[in-house]
């Protein structure tokens, strides 16, 4: 933050020029030769410098970024007794410094004992400071708000009792002894906010042991020197310093020694941390292996291992079911020992379900198999729709196992199937993507095999629609001009729908493509193509070899003669034909008999198919249509039906074809309002001119 940075920056001249001040003062103190030149300075001086030092050194501390990196517990407290060790060697070596300098010069040496006193006296405070805010670091790790804020209360607590104590300000006794005691009450209190012990193994907690000691250590080499000269007559600082010094030493060093304490008291545990760490650690790698794509096989191997070196199995084998590719495998035990337990557990109904046993010798049963183990868990693979496999896990002592390496396990194995599931998912889902590509092409093919562009003619108006129920329909119509101003129309229905369904389709348009090509070698101009009813049955005999079993073709061919006036149609069980008669004035159903294509495989198909003759006249209608459109559902689920569709044709005869169509369009979407298309839709409709190219002749 920006302020703090000021403050950083402003506090650092600060406590130099007060550290400066605090040495001056001394040295008016213990120079009389100085002190006659420029006066003594009175002792609240040295306080308030002191004091002022202190703050400083503390705020400028405080102003500091954070020293615990991340969870590097063990890094803050070798960095922590790096620092302390130094100023404690250099407050060794001034201390035996000024002593040899006294020994070899038995002069008055108060000078420069007073200079190495004050140089300490800085060199504990930077100490105590980067002490205290260290272990903010670590009472404060993962701490609530609340926390903090007593922290922050604590600080302004002691720092006001150090300084009040410094200036020999103090209530009368029993109120001073309460308020130290008070306060070193709250800081037991915070003192005991030790989480960051949790977080280290057993290694790390004799590190930390022998770090909090050298610490200690450190800041008792300080102590037993302010100790050491406190009665010497050398020394002219005021008696408030020591009491000052000693109080703060006090605090510092009580939450080194807490940490120590819980941290030795915890080495007991740290196995069972360890275990906890190792268990999370296992449950990540799980978890991780589904996010990087891996296969089932890995999944199961992920498990298998962690589950060992989790509960410490002697022995151990998974089965997977033999649905899948991958069928287990075994750790320190035979084939044939994991045999006979998987007999002997499904002769008891125990095969697929939970089961600890923590004596196997004395069990009945296990006893006969002579086992190397005592100890045996069983945790079935299953998820709520079906069963994976299950894993085995054996110790070779009794009481191996307990309750919690079963829930440890019922955690693994429940991810594990989570994962599997989820890779099952993504290779479904990629699946129905591949599909949905297949469909998108299928589409495609189909709708370039429906004709894009009508047969146009002054002998009759054509008018179309086409909708699938899904992606990719099974309706289909075509036409081909035929010689001698004759024109075929093809319409069907392959049963079913999807692929399958246009991949007949698109067979269909090839055979009616081959079979109604123009005959060279025929005797009469009749002869050149099929009649409806020779075609139905070569179609017939053609789809034998690639129509599946259950699946058929409704079909219907129409040949207009445009110079006769007339047409030929046969009906392969496909949908009635629908026709409007101009000079009778009625609408009526061609009811003609006619079995589906690829119900009858054989010869005798031909006696199922007749074709038809009818001579229309200029103004007829004829409506062609798949089941789809009388099949269509309304909101009582009532099918639309013929007769409603030939009351359609009585309004509309009169119109063009193309707004017949959208008249019959227009009433079956308000019929079927909000209900889904269950089968492919085709509607054709054909209406003869009235004004005829031969009667204008």
């Amino acid at each position: 933050m920006p302020f703090r940075k000021t403050l950083s920056n402003a506090m650092l001249p600060f406590t130099v020029v007060s550290w400066m001040v605090l040495l001056i003062s001394t040295l008016l103190h213990t120079s009389s030769a100085v002190a006659s030149r420029f006066g003594q300075s009175p002792e609240w001086v040295t306080l308030v410098a002191q004091a002022a030092f202190a703050a400083g050194v503390f705020i400028y501390q405080r102003s500091q970024p954070e020293t615990l990196r991340g969870t590097d517990f063990v890094g803050l407290l070798r960095r922590l007794v790096l620092g302390p060790g130094l100023l404690a060697s250099v407050c060794v070596g001034l201390h035996l410094l000024e002593r040899l300098i006294q020994y070899k010069l038995p002069t008055d040496s108060k000078v420069f004992f007073s200079v190495i006193y004050t140089v300490n006296l800085g060199l504990f405070v930077v100490l105590l400071a980067y002490t205290t805010y260290s272990w903010r670091c670590l009472v404060l790790f993962r701490s609530t708000q609340r926390l903090r804020r007593e922290w922050e209360l604590f600080e302004v607590l002691l720092g006001a009792t150090l300084l009040f104590r410094l200036l020999n300000w103090a209530p009368p006794a029993p109120i001073a002894y309460a308020i130290v005691s008070g306060l070193a009450l709250y800081g037991v209190y915070l003192s005991g906010n030790q989480k960051w012990v949790a977080y280290l193994n057993r290694r790390q907690k004799w590190e930390v042991v022998f770090l909090q000691l050298a610490l200690l250590l450190c800041m008792g080499v300080f102590v037993v020197y302010f100790l050491r000269i406190e009665h010497d007559p050398k020394l002219v600082a005021p008696a408030p310093q020591h009491a000052f010094l000693l109080l703060t030493v006090f605090f510092a060093a009580f939450y080194s020694l807490t940490g120590l304490l819980v941290t030795f008291f915890n080495l007991p545990t740290a196995g069972v941390f360890e275990q906890k760490r190792e268990e999370i650690l296992s449950l990540q790698r799980l978890t991780q292996l589904i996010q990087k794509g891996q296969t089932e096989e890995e999944v199961y191997s992920m498990l298998f291992d962690s589950a060992i070196q989790t509960v410490d199995a002697d022995a151990a084998w998974l089965d997977v079911d033999e649905s899948d590719t991958y069928r287990g495998q075994h750790y320190n035990i035979s084939i044939d020992q994991s045999n006979a337990i998987r007999a002997l557990l499904a002769d008891y109904n125990l095969g697929h379900i939970e089961y600890l046993n923590n004596d196997l010798t004395n069990s009945t049963g296990f006893r006969a198999l002579e086992l190397p183990f005592g100890s045996l868990i069983v945790m079935p693979l299953r998820s709520s729709k079906r069963q994976y496999g299950s894993l085995y896990m054996l110790k070779e002592q009794r009481q191996g196992f307990d309750r919690e390496n079963l829930g440890i396990l019922q955690t693994f194995t429940s991810q594990t199937i989570l994962s599997i599931e989820n890779l099952q998912l993504v290779a479904a889902s990629i699946q129905n993507e591949r599909v949905k590509e297949e469909l998108k092409i299928a589409s495609s093919v189909q709708e370039s095999l429906i004709p894009k562009d009508l047969p146009i003619d002054n002998w009759f108006e054509i008018s179309s629609h086409a909708l699938a129920a899904k992606e990719v329909g099974g309706d289909f119509y075509d036409f081909l001009h035929l010689p001698g101003q004759r024109l075929a129309i093809l319409i069907g229905d392959v049963s079913g729908k999807g692929i399958t369904a246009a991949f007949h389709m698109a067979q269909m348009k090839g055979i009616f493509h081959a079979l109604m090509q123009e005959n060279p070698l025929a005797r009469d101009e009749r002869e050149k193509f099929l009649a409806p009813s020779k075609f139905m049955s070569q179609a017939n005999r053609a789809l034998v070899h690639c129509l599946e079993r259950s699946s058929f073709i409704t079909a219907a061919l129409y040949i207009i003669d445009y110079e006769n006036g007339g047409f030929v149609f046969a009906r392969a069980g496909h949908c009635h034909t629908l026709y409007y008669h101009s000079i009778k004035e009625e609408v009526s159903y061609f009811r003609t008999a006619g079995l589906g294509l690829g119900i009858i495989r054989n010869d005798s198909y031909e006696k199922h198919i007749k074709n038809q003759f009818y001579d229309y006249n200029p103004g007829d209608v004829m409506v062609i249509y798949t089941d789809g459109i009388v099949e269509a559902r309304g909101a009582n689920k009532e099918e639309y039906g013929e007769e409603r569709l030939k009351k359609m044709l009585e309004l509309a005869y009169y119109l063009e074809a193309d707004e017949i169509k959208q008249r019959i369009l227009a009433d079956l979407a308000e019929f079927s309002r909000g209900q889904p298309i269950h089968d492919d839709q085709t509607l054709l409709v054909i209406k003869f001119r009235a004004a005829q190219p031969d009667s204008l002749s």
